[in-house]
């Protein structure tokens, strides 16, 4: 109670200071099968859409004109048009998908079929599939290089990364991770991926031209048993030198400093965290709770939760417009 307490002055008190620049956030609610929209400016619902059966990934089109969404229990991907909120269409995605990546360029969204076992390739403007790429056992989290010819799989079963080069669209890497690993982001200057165990309890830092772990990081929260501490999301900052990890039924966000590798400060949020996006000024990083139906704002200058706001039930996935 005194802790919960704490949280609550701290948000109260952070109401009146709020996001310096307007954006909207839009968060998949994978139990009740909507579309939360939020203004992050006034932190306050603005929409709620309904959408595809069990909604889990969702990212933005470069230009910020469509939502692209997994609709995981239907197999498919909507497109949202992101003025009138309608769907407009569909991308063939394969079976059960559960995240994607869009290329740097946005010609391509490359999607993780968990019950295929593949990450499907496609062309967004043709809405063609263009292929299939054989992976491990449950493939899940996805990411690629900022250059556009790494693309990164992670498979829950296998406790691997696949490294794939996105022109042949074949495997030429693969690197043990620790158990259930479940998202995977590059630094800004594409020198490292970083890998999340959810089971393992760690984060693998990957050397992208060795293709080696060079770093595991672990965590310890006061009060807090081992096994509740189960890291999914990363968000990494725009300069490279912090990097967010959600820490699912902890309950709590960490920072870590990526030159050092050390925790510097673990964030209180909501309850059962999994993913998290920053603002394009990256001055505001946005966490959905699974399991208390909210989402938090945390300052990133000061590290601190801002404001949390309620949304659908099971909110999993947020994206966050380009301007």
């Amino acid at each position: 109670m005194q802790r919960r307490a704490c949280v609550l002055a701290i948000l109260a008190t952070g109401i009146m200071a709020g996001p310096a620049s307007a954006y909207t956030a839009y968060v998949s609610n994978e139990k009740d099968n909507t579309m939360t929209v939020v203004d992050t400016a006034t932190m306050q619902v603005v929409k709620t859409v309904d959408v595809g059966q069990r909604p889990r990934g969702i990212t933005i089109s470069h230009d910020g004109k469509f939502i692209y969404l997994c609709a995981s229990d239907d197999n498919t991907i909507q497109i949202i048009d992101t003025a009138t909120l309608q769907v407009v269409g569909t991308l063939p995605s394969g079976d059960d998908p559960e995240l994607f990546v869009l290329s740097p360029d946005g010609k391509t969204l490359y999607v993780a079929n968990e019950n295929d076992n593949l990450v499907t390739a496609i062309e967004v403007d043709s809405k063609e599939v263009r292929t299939e790429i054989p992976v491990g056992v449950e493939p899940e989290g996805m990411a690629v290089s900022p250059d556009g010819k790494t693309m990164i799989n992670t498979s829950e079963t296998t406790s691997m990364a696949h490294f794939i080069d996105t022109e042949s669209h074949e495997v030429t890497d693969n690197v043990l991770v620790d158990t259930r690993p479940r998202f995977a982001a590059f630094k800004p200057d594409g020198s490292q991926i970083w890998v999340t165990a959810e089971v393992g309890g760690t984060v693998s830092v990957i050397d992208n031209a060795k293709r080696q772990v060079v770093k595991k990081i672990r965590f310890a929260i006061p009060g807090l048993r081992a096994e509740t501490i189960q890291p999914v999301g990363i968000a990494i900052s725009a300069d490279g030198k912090k990097a967010y990890v959600a820490l699912g039924p902890a309950n709590h966000v960490a920072v870590i400093n990526t030159e050092s590798y050390e925790v510097e400060k673990y964030i209180l949020v909501g309850q059962r965290v999994w993913h998290l996006d920053f603002t394009p000024d990256h001055k505001t990083l946005i966490t959905t709770n699974g399991n208390s139906n909210d989402i938090t704002f945390i300052d990133t200058a000061t590290d601190e939760p801002v404001q949390s706001v309620t949304v659908g039930q099971q909110p999993w996935g947020v994206a966050i417009s380009p301007q």
